[in-house]
């Protein structure tokens, strides 16, 4: 079961933020850069990521990231992922937005809509097993880090040896085919969505998200910032 949302004696409730875009896309550093900003303010602050975020959430990451889970085809690392994504929400980002924190997350349920959706997963199965998981919990802000999948790949092959995980290795049009579906999204859901042009340098797209945060969740900026004579 879910953790309920409400906040303790009438606090304020954290935010979740959701970080989406393909590989080399800079999500993790454009995570720390919004991390150490909203600390300096004084913020509580939670960095995760999907799959995982927790001990069991991450045993199930390592097995899809391995390929592991490839042979049973993308309806079941669809199934894996939910399951992943239900353990994390009821362990650690429930939790954390009773506690009024605020959640910054290396992916969410975009990620299955995109990946596994371009796969050939039918929608109506991603949507049923997103309901499941979230169990109430929505993203605040989505921001999506836009780069040309050439561009992200160039990026994923400069970093440290290990090799390409599971769907870095696959070819660029279905990159290229992911991005599309990432940016459609934010179309469709412009509300919650804003796109960021992440080919920039991390300077400027670190500005571009505090914008982001700042216009979409003004709540949450004021908070943020220290009252005068404080």
């Amino acid at each position: 079961m879910t953790a309920s949302l409400s906040s303790p004696h009438g606090s304020r409730r954290g935010r979740l933020v959701t970080f989406e875009g393909g590989e080399g896309a800079g999500k993790s550093t454009q995570i720390a850069r919004l991390a150490d900003r909203l600390d300096g303010m004084g913020v509580r602050v939670v960095r995760t990521r999907e799959p995982g975020g927790t001990p069991g959430a991450e045993a199930v990451r390592r097995v899809l990231l391995a390929g592991g889970a490839r042979s049973f085809g993308s309806a079941a690392e669809a199934l894996l992922f939910a399951a992943a994504r239900a353990d994390h929400v009821d362990r650690l980002i429930a939790p954390a937005l009773c506690d009024g924190t605020f959640v910054l997350c290396d992916r969410f349920t975009d990620s299955t809509r995109v990946y596994q959706g371009t796969a050939g997963v039918p929608a109506p199965l991603l949507a049923a097993l997103e309901r499941i998981a979230l169990g109430g919990v929505t993203p605040d802000l989505t921001i999506i880090l836009d780069v040309p999948a050439a561009v992200g790949l160039a990026r994923v092959a400069g970093r440290a040896a290990g090799g390409p995980d599971r769907f870095e290795g696959d070819p660029i049009e279905e990159h290229e085919a992911r991005r599309q579906a990432f940016l459609a999204i934010a179309r469709a859901e412009a509300g919650r969505c804003v796109v960021v042009d992440a080919t920039a340098d991390a300077n400027a797209v670190a500005d571009a998200v505090w914008r982001a945060v700042r216009d979409r969740l003004p709540e949450a900026a004021a908070a943020a910032t220290p009252v005068a004579g404080a």
